[in-house]
């Protein structure tokens, strides 16, 4: 069964629960919204982010590089996790995907509510500092397909390179199976299930109302 809401109101009904979590990194709500690339995380985390009035998202596409796809945890760890869980502004150095290099410091400040969005946001190295874990529940083969389409034929060879990445990446390190709720498209927005995890008691039908330009 499903709680079909108010067009508008289900993605702010999701903020106001995520805002009443414990803090689970010093003083901040550490949100994770992983999924397989393609899926649709950043427009996701977009919508969510204003729904609870301007969250900092922090993009992992900034923390892993051509040489570190998935060997960031150490950087992540040191750049933002420490200093938020002390109360403090974290700084990290965002990568820059065409010069091939790591730009200046940008500053994330310890928010109540930090929204981490990326392919391995609930690895097992963070999910200790996660408040709530979302998936964005998309198979593997259509989320790629997607992604291969988005980003076009110049980056064919990356996303051969990516796909064996990733899949070696959740191989050892899942995440779906610690998700506390899953995140899936539907024709008015956003459907969330109860996760693995099993913390929604109730599914919901996150409606959102900007229309058909909204999804994912």
């Amino acid at each position: 069964m499903y709680a079909r809401l108010t067009p508008g109101t289900a993605i702010h009904d999701l903020a106001a629960r995520l805002l009443r979590l414990p803090a689970s990194c010093g003083p901040v709500r550490l949100i994770g919204i992983d999924g397989h690339a393609g899926s649709g995380k950043s427009t996701f985390a977009e919508r969510l982010a204003r729904a609870l009035g301007g969250a900092p998202v922090l993009r992992l596409d900034d923390i892993a590089s051509h040489d570190e796809l998935f060997d960031w945890t150490d950087r992540l760890l040191a750049q933002v996790i420490e200093p938020l869980s002390h109360g403090q502004t974290a700084h990290y150095t965002p990568y820059d995907w065409r010069a091939r290099r790591f730009r200046n410091p940008v500053a994330l400040p310890p928010a109540p509510v930090v929204l981490v969005e990326g392919v391995g946001a609930g690895r097992h190295a963070l999910r200790p500092y996660l408040a709530f874990l979302l998936w964005m529940d998309l198979p593997q083969a259509e989320s790629w397909a997607r992604g291969r389409s988005r980003d076009g034929e110049e980056q064919r060879e990356f996303w051969d390179d990516w796909v064996a990445a990733e899949q070696k990446h959740f191989a050892v390190d899942p995440s779906r199976p610690f998700a506390d709720a899953l995140v899936r498209q539907c024709a008015k927005g956003y459907e969330l299930r109860s996760g693995p995890a099993g913390t929604i008691e109730t599914n919901q039908l996150l409606t959102l109302s900007e229309g058909p330009s909204a999804m994912w």
